[in-house]
């Protein structure tokens, strides 16, 4: 497995030893060991998720305060989608700014997202399934958000030929300004 740094500290992609032939492929998706040496964390993950949604689907932006705030290790297994890390850490250099990648099911591409990051997605194929471990249990009172679209973020996200699918709540999620953060 192979770390590579993007432009915000912490965020990183993780490429896997992909060993394909005209049977498939097999690569270890993840392996504790491997993950901290990669990145030089310490992180434990304790729970994974898995949804499936159909293109246009925008999820996010979601995160977690303290002290169940969550990093998340994300994958797409089938189609693709284009994932955003917002640094939402008040003290960090990089504080509002965002970077993304295009995680597909035959780039194999995982983004870790550390804790004191806002996170969303959207879907560029039909449908796509996404993964994701996260380092700490959901806790519904710890769960915020910010609006996807918010100008002083000014997340340039990919045109997918038609209006974005979002939830109520991504819907009514506060501006940047207005979100609690770390």
């Amino acid at each position: 497995m192979k770390a590579v740094p993007t432009a915000i500290a912490d965020v990183m992609v993780i490429e896997p030893r992909v060993f394909g032939d005209a049977r498939g492929f097999f690569y270890e998706s993840f392996n504790q060991q491997a993950f901290n040496e990669a990145t030089g964390t310490n992180f434990e993950f304790v729970q994974d998720n898995h949804s499936r949604s159909s293109k246009g689907v925008l999820r996010g932006l979601h995160y977690q305060l303290p002290p169940h705030a969550q990093g998340k290790l994300v994958r797409v297994v089938r189609g693709a989608v284009w994932d955003v890390a917002v640094d939402i850490r008040k003290n960090s250099p990089t504080f509002g700014q965002w970077v993304a990648e295009t995680l597909t099911e035959d780039n194999h591409k995982q983004f870790w997202i550390p804790p004191g990051f806002a996170h969303g997605f959207v879907v560029l194929s039909d449908s796509a399934d996404f993964l994701y471990k996260t380092t700490n249990y959901y806790a519904p009172q710890s769960d915020r958000g910010i609006v996807w679209n918010d100008q002083d973020l000014g997340i340039q996200w990919p045109d997918v030929g038609m209006e974005f699918l979002l939830s109520d709540k991504d819907r009514k999620q506060p501006a940047f300004k207005g979100a609690e953060v770390f």
